[in-house]
């Protein structure tokens, strides 16, 4: 089954030279390295900031857009990971597992999968 775990934080500034994003960042690649081996992944990004957000709409058949994200909230969607599990026990010990969970919010959910 397919949950995709949405990774919510604070947005702030990105140092790459920053010891402290260095580490964060590697702790991001052991931890998709990780389940890349236990063939748990199907697929993840990082996002850019919500400022580069446009919200789409339709509106009694018109299109209107508008910059930046639905809501003001303290924490942005900041990425996701895509997740092959067996159950949602398994997602959420997986999602629990992103470097995230310890400062943000995983927010984990079923994916519907329609057959044809």
């Amino acid at each position: 089954m397919q949950y995709i775990a949405l990774i919510y934080d604070e947005e702030r500034e990105i140092d790459v030279s920053d010891p402290a994003t260095q580490a964060l960042y590697e702790a991001y690649g052991a931890f998709t390295q990780k389940i890349i081996a236990a063939g748990q992944f199907k697929a993840g990004d990082e996002l850019e900031p919500s400022s580069t957000a446009t919200c789409v709409r339709r509106r009694d058949g018109k299109v209107v857009t508008t910059d930046g994200p639905f809501a003001e909230t303290k924490e942005q969607l900041g990425g996701y990971y895509l997740l092959e599990c067996a159950n949602l026990d398994e997602a959420i010990a997986v999602a629990s597992e992103i470097p995230s969970a310890d400062y943000g919010t995983i927010e984990v959910r079923p994916v519907v999968i329609r057959e044809g």
